[in-house]
């Protein structure tokens, strides 16, 4: 597994990273046990970077992670998102990125993963009613304490970055990137290269809709239930220009899911990744796009299949992407 490095002062961590919401909370029931070993046969691969937030689940993915770690701490970056508030139904209640909330947290989440520090702490949003620089500030002192060694952002655009950046550095910003999602070429990118800050890409599948196995909403906990992208008119749509991506994968003898993350990563040495597999079976597919080479005509003909904007349906819902610094 090679590395790369989080921004230009961040940690070097594997060139993908495994994205752990999904065991879970939002894709439907997962197995826990399944989970573990997945976590733990990434770990066998190479990977470094584990990605959990302290609300996935309602503290339940700290958990989860801290078990499949525990004993290979050494092995392994923990990157946690903070800020999102859920009720106890599981609904979602607003932002809080205030310095004290943020102690609060940070306290709790050290607890859950049974560690002594976090790698890369950051908002999972913006607090609007919060400046950057008072988050940024409280997660400056945190990294002064020991309780964090990096600070990261998500989902903020380019100004909030480099409000955030004149504070204390930034190592890498997390935010959706994929074939079918490419928003952040315009402004985002450009500022984090100029900032030195890094990209850890999440989406790089559009929740499953570019692996080339997707159906349907998995159950009632499956939040593409209610994604633009998976509803009727959209969902057609969307599947038919995957199946141009499948054809061309069987010509080049891999999956639509490896050409997917291989273009992602290809887009730069300062982007990494990160692959939301569930399973070891989706691990296995997934790792298997460190094995593609894309060459000048393999991207053109990704260009072509998928254009920017051919996708049908937003990201996010209207109300989700309200919340999106990114997305102004």
């Amino acid at each position: 597994m090679q590395q790369r490095r989080l921004g230009q002062q961040g940690p070097l961590v594997s060139t993908l990273g495994l994205g752990c919401m999904g065991m879970s909370d939002l894709y439907g029931a997962a197995d826990r046990g399944e989970a573990i070993a997945t976590v733990q046969a990434a770990l066998e691969r190479g990977v470094t970077l584990f990605d959990t937030g302290d609300f996935y689940g309602m503290g339940h993915n700290e958990l989860l992670l801290g078990e499949a770690l525990r004993g290979r701490r050494d092995s392994a970056l923990i990157s946690v998102k903070f800020g999102a508030l859920r009720g106890p139904g599981g609904e979602w209640l607003g932002y809080d990125a205030r310095p004290a909330a943020i102690k609060n947290f940070v306290a709790y989440s050290l607890k859950r993963l049974g560690v002594d520090h976090i790698d890369i702490y950051r908002p999972a949003r913006l607090d609007r009613q919060v400046p950057i620089e008072d988050t940024m500030g409280a997660l400056a002192e945190l990294v002064q304490a020991g309780y964090i060694r990096h600070i990261g952002l998500s989902e903020v655009g380019a100004q909030t970055l480099r409000r955030a950046a004149a504070v204390h550095p930034v190592c890498d910003l997390q935010i959706e990137y994929s074939l079918v999602s490419r928003g952040i070429e315009a402004e985002i990118l450009p500022t984090c290269r100029d900032l030195g800050i890094g990209i850890t890409a999440y989406g790089v599948l559009s929740r499953g809709l570019l692996s080339g196995h997707w159906r349907q909403p998995s159950g009632s906990g499956d939040f593409r239930a209610l994604s633009p992208r998976f509803q009727p008119g959209n969902v057609e749509r969307n599947l038919a220009l995957v199946e141009g991506l499948k054809q061309f994968a069987e010509r080049r003898g891999t999956t639509p899911a490896r050409l997917a993350v291989a273009w992602v990563a290809a887009q730069g040495e300062d982007i990494v990744p990160l692959i939301g597999a569930r399973r070891r079976a989706q691990l296995d597919e997934s790792l298997g796009a460190l094995e593609v080479t894309l060459s000048d005509a393999d991207r053109a003909e990704l260009e072509r299949l998928l254009p920017p904007g051919a996708v049908a349906g937003d990201r996010y819902g209207e109300h989700q992407l309200r919340d999106l610094d990114s997305e102004r």
